[in-house]
């Protein structure tokens, strides 16, 4: 039957991603933060940004150099997302320069320019760059045998227009300055030299301070610091390579200078210079990026590090212990009367490395198998396994060596793993291994009893006291049978068996969220109350979207909570007003996933390692388990979905014009508050004192 409707139109997922990372500087603008806090929340949009440009711009600048008219990627959608983003970069610089840095300089804290300094400081910065900066730099100046340099991705170098000849009586007149990556980007004065303040400079401006001293006998008539960044994505053929491990460690070394896709300048930069670079790293006047300050802004997160006082930065939230963990008891005991939820950052991640350790020292548990996505640098896992090792227990690890940013830091932990005799393997070709898993066998009673933990986010000490996730630890039979079966189809690759209640991609998971989806629409068709709640990082993927709009259509009540990118317009005709997309932006970042469906009385609940995008349901392996317990499935519909529905204090509401605005902004009342809007509800800050108390 032919729909009566026009062909869905969706929404832009590379402006949308801007779009949240307009709502992530509101943050730096947030008058209810610490002034560091503010800072570090600026950075995080130049570090999100440089990410943005390294992943995603590539094809956007081929179609703008290539004049591409009719395609998906075109002229006109570059020139759409770059007027996007320069508004946001400009915009990010006029906080920086006239809100953060005013405001931080009334506090104490100040980034005090060569203009700025006294004559005692400009004595000590003049020492520090004879003794610690010049011996690094190797200014190269540009003739037939002095080409322009190779330059880094992200690295920090300065262009320099010369007047005057050169030694050898030639008009050679421009210089190239690269900038090591050894030298620390922010230094502290002396307290000596700062008295009751805090006071830094930043490594460009020492530079620049002496940069003429670098060209004896030349006169510097114009310079400027400049950065590129370079498409980033590792491009490894799986099947064509004998070892993955080695193919990745040379990628590495390439990726640094893969094609350019955005320059950044100095705001007073030469034109001719400007046009130079252009010409260099062949790109489009639209890449290129005049900026009012530090070129990299997301080193200041140095700053927010640095600087101290207790008004300046958030106070310390310490998480409680889950409230279902019962003190000086075995988890093996504990497991076998319920499962275990942990809500972090509320609830410690300290549980999970516990329940760990607790399996490394148990003489009955004979094997732990677990998959390492993103550990961050706290080494406590890698040690617990490797002593897991040495304790005679068989050991494999899921080593995700393809994680985007971190395939480095992965690569030394299968190393380290190897070393000690634990068995490493590297996920299934073309896939990468996504799902969070830990799985305990441990001998009881002359039987095998397993235990499981399942995590909607990576197994990282560090981002657990920073992202909001929900995990699981459970002895469910059924559950650990399945994460077993799993494991053992990553390593061998052996057909999977038929999967009892946990959701896998590539095989299940996208299939069965579009039947849930399906069996809502018949049942709103039907006459019958139907509604779906799902919370995200990112909604992307075509085929949900459009299931989802269907829904909607048919009556059934959809209410998204979507952090990041979302492609799904809520104007589509038919839908009127029945599905609502919100994000919420707060002090943590919204990193569970949450699929809650309803229909009639009957009830379901997903937690999930995957977000609701393409690469997450066909191109990677991805969990998502059942919470059938009713006490767990209402406290995580009330602590991850209801408040959030409730807040309208973090929240920004997705218009029909494909813009969001901040709810507190928001005249109309979302159809489903249950609250007065004369209160104001942040669900993270309600959270935060709950667990506090």
């Amino acid at each position: 039957m032919r729909s009566i409707y026009p062909p869905l139109k969706l929404l832009n997922r590379d402006t949308s991603i801007l779009a949240f990372n307009e709502r992530v500087l509101s943050l730096a603008q947030n008058p209810d933060y610490p002034l560091l806090e503010r800072l570090r929340f600026l950075c995080i949009v130049s570090s999100n940004l440089d990410e943005f440009f390294e992943v995603r711009a590539a094809p956007h600048v081929d179609a703008m150099r290539d004049d591409v008219q009719k395609s998906a990627i075109n002229v006109q959608t570059y020139q759409a997302i770059s007027e996007a983003a320069h508004l946001l970069v400009n915009k990010q610089y006029q906080i920086f320069n006239t809100e953060l840095m005013p405001a931080l300089a009334n506090h104490g804290v100040h980034l005090v320019s060569h203009g700025d300094r006294t004559p005692e400081q400009r004595r000590w910065v003049a020492n520090y760059f004879e003794t610690e900066v010049r011996p690094l730099l190797v200014p190269v100046a540009l003739d037939p045998s002095h080409p322009f340099p190779l330059v880094a991705n992200k690295s920090l170098n300065f262009i320099v227009l010369l007047g005057g000849n050169d030694a050898f009586g030639r008009a050679n007149n421009i210089a190239i300055v690269k900038v090591p990556r050894v030298l620390p980007r922010l230094i502290k004065l002396p307290k000596n030299l700062s008295g009751k303040q805090q006071k830094f400079i930043s490594l460009s401006s020492v530079i620049r301070a002496h940069l003429s001293s670098l060209f004896a006998g030349r006169e510097v008539l114009n310079f400027s610091q400049f950065r590129v960044t370079r498409h980033s994505e590792l491009s490894v053929d799986e099947e064509d390579v004998k070892n993955l491990r080695t193919a990745l460690r040379k990628g590495l070394v390439q990726r640094n200078f893969g094609d350019a896709v955005r320059l950044e300048i100095s705001h007073g930069c030469d034109e001719k210079l400007a046009k130079f670079l252009l010409q260099q790293f062949d790109l489009p006047k639209q890449s290129l990026y005049r900026v009012n300050g530090l070129v990299n802004l997301a080193r200041l997160m140095q700053l927010a590090d640095l600087a101290e006082g207790e008004d300046l930065k958030f106070k310390p939230f310490e998480p409680k212990i889950s409230q279902q963990i019962l003190p000086n008891q075995s988890f093996f005991t504990q497991l076998k009367q319920q499962d275990i939820l942990i809500h972090q950052p509320y609830e410690s991640f300290e549980s999970v490395i516990d329940f760990l350790r607790e399996a490394v020292y148990d003489p009955d548990v004979l094997s732990i198998q677990q998959t390492i996505y993103r550990t961050g640098s706290d080494p406590r896992m890698l040690k617990l396994l490797q002593e897991a090792v040495r304790r005679g227990k068989e050991v494999m690890a899921v080593v995700e060596l393809k994680a985007r940013f971190d395939e480095e830091a992965n690569i030394n932990w299968a190393e380290d793993l190897e070393s000690v005799g634990a068995q490493v393997v590297y996920g299934i070709v073309g896939l990468k291994t996504h799902a969070k898993m830990l799985l305990v066998m441990r001998r009881e009673g002359g039987q095998l009893k397993h235990y499981g933990h399942v995590s909607t986010g990576n197994y990282n000490p560090r981002t657990a006291r920073l992202y909001t996730d929900v995990s699981m630890l459970t002895s469910d039979e059924q559950i650990t049978r399945d994460m077993e079966c799993l494991f053992r189809h990553i390593a061998s690759q052996i057909k999977l068996p038929r999967m009892q209640k946990l959701l896998v991609a590539p095989f299940n998971l996208h299939r069965q969220m579009l039947a849930k989806i399906r069996s809502a629409e018949l049942a709103a068709k039907a006459g019958n109350p139907a509604c779906i709640i799902l919370k995200m990082n990112a909604l992307t993927d075509e085929a949900l979207v459009k299931a989802l709009v269907k829904a909607g259509r048919a009556g059934v009540g959809v209410d998204l909570i979507v952090r990041g990118a979302c492609i799904l317009p809520i104007d589509a005709p038919g839908l009127d007003g029945r599905i609502r997309v919100r994000s919420i932006v707060g002090r943590l970042l919204e990193h569970s996933r949450v699929f809650y469906f309803k229909i009639g009385q009957t009830e379901n609940m997903w937690l999930s390692s995957a977000d609701w995008m393409n690469r997450n349901m066909m191109r990677r392996v991805e969990i998502a388990w059942p919470i059938q317990d009713e006490t767990n499935r209402a406290r995580i519909l009330q602590e991850c979905c209801q408040m959030y529905l409730d807040d309208n204090h973090d929240a920004w509401l997705l218009n029909q014009d494909g813009t969001y605005l901040l709810s507190t902004r928001n005249t109309a009342k979302p159809k489903t508050n249950t609250v007065s809007h004369e209160q104001t509800l942040s669900a993270q800050l309600q959270l935060l004192k709950k667990y506090a108390n």
